[in-house]
């Protein structure tokens, strides 16, 4: 049944509806109905509008949430967010989450859960695969994207989780606590490039608490920052069942209590009775979910979605997010005149999405076995099997379970005949990763290890064969033991239902990769700055790494990474020239202060190509220990040709070059020697020119470099 088209109300109108409204039905107003709608009063002029979870496709589930998870409409299954942040592609990221939108309309949902961008603090964490990036200005920069896509449809995103939610363990009782610079640096940015730059309609307040303070009760972060500070004017939601408080929480500024808990309606109506809520909030409550309720009604089309032709956006977006790690001797592309064996499960049952609320029901998911039935020297074996099936959320046995890598037992039949094949293959092409049970929503990994069965594959096949090509499906990083013994990895992370063509394409050349690593892929968990802290105690969780997570820690400290941040290769080759750097000002004027960037890139290779180009704001010398580097701008080439070129420019700001002060509560300008750096990826500075930098806090510098040296 299509949805109602509502008629525009302006604030006026809207206030003067809840001016009438009893003091029960506010309350009733202020959380669900049932799981996915909000609250309708047809007499008093109040519709009710549908929202579903996504991020990576829409997960319209008709029935209640008790339900299967799993059972949701037919849609597309585009990539999950840590593969479409691989692409580093603003234009594509918001094609397909216009897409996304699209079908959204032609099911009456108004509102679409995601997308998800909270900081990847740690490989362990099982909802990894649902955010984008461990850096805050690339995780922001896509992240809008996604919503204005989105909402270029007319359907509202939901930005969530609002926010250090970092991990699953423990995730709805745990206590985030960090000091104001690592949230200001860290943790919060993301979130407000995307309030600022996309206006999203709503966000999700967390399950977790934040330096003690459940998110949805935090005023100061729902409302002094959120509201006040950044400009939010849309609605908060909670995480379903993340609301403890309903009175404290519309206090807060969490106008809308997910999933349905009218029984606690009268605790709002004893609140305002008593004095304890003000009912001008409640109100305020109220204004903000119909404002929001009558926006996207408004803006309701009824439209045909062609499945097909979403499908061709999830590809596209795809090939653009596959990232070549290794390439010894050219292996790839591979010659389809070759002997091609392709060895896993994973190729004939790809892992190509997230688990829990983010599954998506789709019947167009392609594999790479089927995508070369009809190229003749190409052949398949097993070599392991699906191993132990992912618990369901909604299972009790999901929160009492653990599955780890060493419950996937290797085959020693199926290995055998591997082995037995890989012997007259000219190439082997093995598909392997991080199977849905060892990654989940609501449960974090153990360590970072491929299944047993993935990683005795491989190993068994590359003593007999020298000329071994990895596939990874992954929604995080992963050891790999036997990286010396392969000579090619591609890292798809979870491609999304065109998993199977796009990656044929890839490995045969027809497309050449350049997504590139949204995080650090570290040789070992323990490398991790968050290793010792990452689960906290007794439900507090200290992020004691600070503002050094991810290749801020990694580059600062000069610590060997398996793969560093921004890291991909090519089938052709790119050389950068011509930097040309013009200040527009001084650069502490917010209003007037910047600089602009521009440089060139040439293919000089032999195949077409696609380059992500890296700027990085590089910190020698400062008044405060800081990152040696921190990306603040990059853009990516349109397809060169061979010798074509292409000028890329950048602008930058007065707060790209300033830091949080705590005495000031503000992004200040500290003294120093500063880079802008034109870079491949965090560890490889291709151009560099010096800008230095008289701030407000002259005080004695620290040579980031050595940091010994004062």
């Amino acid at each position: 049944m299509a949805a109602k088209k509502a008629k525009h109300m302006t604030v006026k109108e809207i206030k003067e509806i809840v001016s009438r409204l009893t003091l029960q039905e506010k309350a009733y107003l202020t959380t669900g109905v049932g799981s996915w709608e909000t609250a309708e009063f047809p007499k008093k002029g109040v519709p009710k509008e549908w929202m579903c979870d996504g991020p990576h496709g829409l997960r319209k589930q008709a029935n209640d949430v008790h339900a299967d998870i799993n059972d949701s409409i037919d849609a597309v299954s585009l990539p999950a967010e840590c593969a479409i942040a691989a692409s580093w592609d603003r234009e594509l990221i918001y094609e397909a989450a216009k897409a996304l939108g699209k079908e959204a309309q032609a099911n009456d949902v108004q509102m679409v859960l995601g997308p998800g961008v909270n900081m990847k603090r740690s490989p362990l964490c099982g909802r990894n695969f649902e955010y984008m990036s461990e850096d805050p200005y690339l995780a922001g920069e896509l992240g809008a994207a996604y919503v204005n896509g989105l909402q270029s449809t007319g359907v509202s995103a939901c930005v969530k989780h609002f926010f250090a939610n970092s991990q699953e363990t423990d995730r709805f009782t745990s206590s985030s606590e960090m000091d104001e610079t690592t949230e200001r640096q860290i943790y919060l940015p993301a979130f407000e490039t995307v309030v600022r730059k996309a206006h999203p309609g709503s966000i999700m307040a967390a399950y977790n608490k934040v330096n003690g303070t459940y998110m949805t009760e935090n005023k100061k972060y729902l409302t002094d920052i959120l509201r006040k500070e950044w400009g939010f004017d849309g609605m908060v939601v909670s995480d379903w069942g993340a609301t403890h408080n309903r009175p404290g929480a519309i206090e807060a500024g969490c106008d809308l209590t997910m999933w349905q808990q009218h029984e606690t309606d009268k605790d709002i109506i004893k609140a305002v009775k008593s004095g304890k809520l003000a009912e001008s909030r409640l109100d305020e409550a109220c204004v903000n979910i119909l404002r929001h309720v009558f926006k996207t009604l408004e803006k309701h089309k009824d439209v045909k979605v062609d499945l097909a032709e979403n499908h061709e956006i999830a590809r596209k977006l795809f090939e653009s997010s596959i990232v070549l790690l290794k390439n010894d001797g050219n292996i790839l592309p591979l010659s389809k005149k070759k002997k091609v064996l392709i060895l896993g499960d994973f190729a004939k049952n790809p892992r190509y999405q997230g688990g829990g609320s983010s599954h998506v029901s789709t019947s167009r998911a392609t594999n790479v076995v089927d995508a070369t039935k009809d190229m003749p020297n190409v052949s398949y074996k097993q070599g392991y099997g699906p191993g132990p099936k992912a618990i369901a959320l909604t299972d009790p046995k999901f929160w009492t379970t653990r599955i780890t890598p060493s419950d996937y037992k290797p085959d020693k039949k199926l290995i055998a005949d591997a082995v037995k094949a890989a012997k007259q293959a000219d190439v082997v092409v093995i598909f392997a990763g991080l199977p849905e049970a060892l990654e989940s929503e609501g449960a974090d990994r153990v360590d970072m290890r491929m299944p047993d069965s993935h990683n005795a594959l491989i190993e068994e096949v590359a003593k007999v064969n020298k000329n071994v090509v990895v596939v990874l499906q992954n929604g995080a990083p992963v050891e790999m033991p036997w990286i010396d013994d392969v000579k090619g990895i591609l890292e798809t992370y979870l491609g999304g239902e065109a998993s199977g063509e796009a990656v044929r394409d890839v490995l045969f050349g027809d497309v050449n990769p350049s997504g590139r690593l949204p995080e650090t892929f570290p040789f070992i968990l323990e490398d991790n700055p968050s290793y010792l802290f990452y689960f906290g105690c007794d439900d507090v969780v200290k992020y004691s790494e600070g503002e050094f997570i991810g290749y801020r820690y990694y580059t600062t400290k000069m610590m060997p990474v398996l793969f560093p941040f921004g890291y991909g290769l090519s089938y052709t080759k790119f050389d950068y020239s011509d930097l040309q750097i013009n200040a527009k000002g001084f650069i502490g004027d917010e209003k007037t202060g910047g600089i602009t960037v521009s440089v060139k890139v040439t293919n000089t290779g032999k195949k077409a190509g696609r380059e992500v180009v890296q700027l990085y704001i590089g910190v020698n010398k400062c008044a405060l220990q800081r990152p040696i580097r921190e990306l603040k701008g990059f853009a990516k080439t349109k397809l060169l040709a061979p010798g074509e070129s292409e000028v890329l420019t950048f602008e930058l700001t007065s707060r790209d070059f300033a830091h949080w002060n705590e005495e000031a509560h503000a992004y200040v300008h500290y003294t120093g020697e500063y880079e802008i750096q034109i870079a491949r990826n965090a560890e490889e500075i291709e151009l560099a020119a010096p800008v230095d930098i008289e701030g407000a806090y002259p005080r004695k510098t620290v040579n980031n470099n050595n940091p010994e040296i004062n």
